[in-house]
C-alpha cells in the first residue's frame, strides 16, 4: 500500500492507498522537532487501531517544512524499505507551469493542480485552506500559472488576538447574521464572513484576468465550512492534495 504524506506548517494530513483508493487518512499537529523514531511510533499505533493488517511498501512525501523532510524520508526507509517520492515540480509528471518560476511552487501546491486537473478538468481554480490560505490558478491548457498566498483564517484569527489586548480569544464559527451584536459574534463575523469575501473578491478578479470562469475547488482543514457561504466555490474535496500525491507517485512509478 502507498502511505501519502502531506505535511503542512500547522497539520500533517496522511492517507493510506490501495490502489486509486484511499482506506485510511489521519490529520496530526506538525511539529519541527519532530523525530523519524516519534513520527514512525505514531504511525505504528495508528495502524494498528485498524481491523486488518496494513502494509505500506511506498511512500509519497510533500512537506513545506524544510526540517521534517529528513525525518519523513527516514520514516519512509524503515517503514517502507523502499526510496520515497519527495514532490517537487522535478518529480512531478504531466505538471507544467507558465511564466511562474517552478523552483518557487511549493509541492502541495504542485499536488492540488495535479489533482484538480485530474478530477475537475482545466481550467480549475483550487482554494487550499492552511496556515495559508493558498489560490492556485490553472488556465484552459493545463499549466499552472499563478496564484495567491494570504494569511489563513486561523493565522488571521491569532494576529488578531494577539494584537488586542481586549478581544478574549474564541472560537472561530460562523455567526447567525453579519452584524454582531456581542463582541464574540462581532470578530466571528469578522474573521469567517471576511474570509469568504476576501476569496470570493478574488476569485472574481482572476476570472477577470483570465477572461473565463473555471471552476472553483475549496480543499484543506477548514473546506467544508466555506461552501454553504461562497458564491464562487462549486466544489470541496479535503484529500485534494493527498490525491494529487498518489498521482504523481502512480505516473512516476509508470
Amino acid at each position: 500500500m502507498l502511505l501519502v504524506v502531506d505535511v503542512g506548517n500547522t497539520q500533517t494530513h496522511l492517507g493510506v492507498y490501495r490502489d486509486k483508493e484511499l482506506v485510511l487518512s489521519w490529520r496530526l499537529s506538525t511539529r519541527a522537532d519532530h523525530t523519524a523514531d516519534e513520527l514512525l511510533a505514531t504511525l505504528h499505533t495508528l495502524l494498528a487501531e485498524n481491523d486488518n493488517p496494513v502494509v505500506i511498501d511506498q511512500v509519497a512525501i510533500a512537506s513545506v517544512v524544510p526540517a521534517q523532510v529528513g525525518e519523513w524520508i527516514a520514516v519512509a526507509y524503515r517503514l517502507a524499505n523502499a526510496e520515497p517520492l519527495l514532490l517537487t515540480h522535478e518529480t512531478a509528471p504531466g505538471f507544467s507551469c507558465r511564466s511562474v518560476p517552478p523552483e518557487e511552487i511549493g509541492p502541495d501546491r504542485i499536488a492540488d493542480a495535479l489533482a484538480a486537473i485530474e478530477l475537475y478538468g482545466a481550467p480549475v481554480i483550487v482554494v487550499d485552506f492552511g496556515t495559508a490560505t493558498n489560490i492556485e490558478i490553472i488556465d484552459r491548457e493545463g499549466a499552472f500559472v499563478g496564484g495567491i498566498i494570504a494569511p489563513g483564517l486561523i493565522t488571521s484569527a491569532n494576529a488578531l488576538f494577539a494584537a488586542a489586548a481586549r478581544l478574549p480569544r474564541i472560537d472561530i464559527e460562523t455567526p447567525p447574521s453579519v452584524i454582531g451584536q456581542t463582541t464574540k459574534s462581532a470578530v466571528q463575523s469578522g474573521l469567517t464572513y471576511g474570509e469568504i469575501d476576501r476569496i470570493d473578491g478574488l476569485v472574481r478578479r482572476i476570472f477577470a484576468e483570465l477572461g473565463y470562469t473555471a471552476p472553483v475547488v475549496a480543499t484543506g482543514g477548514l473546506s467544508n465550512r466555506v461552501l454553504s457561504l461562497s458564491t464562487t466555490i462549486t466544489d470541496v474535496n479535503d484529500n485534494l492534495t493527498l490525491e494529487g500525491l498518489r498521482l504523481a507517485f502512480e505516473r512516476s512509478s509508470s
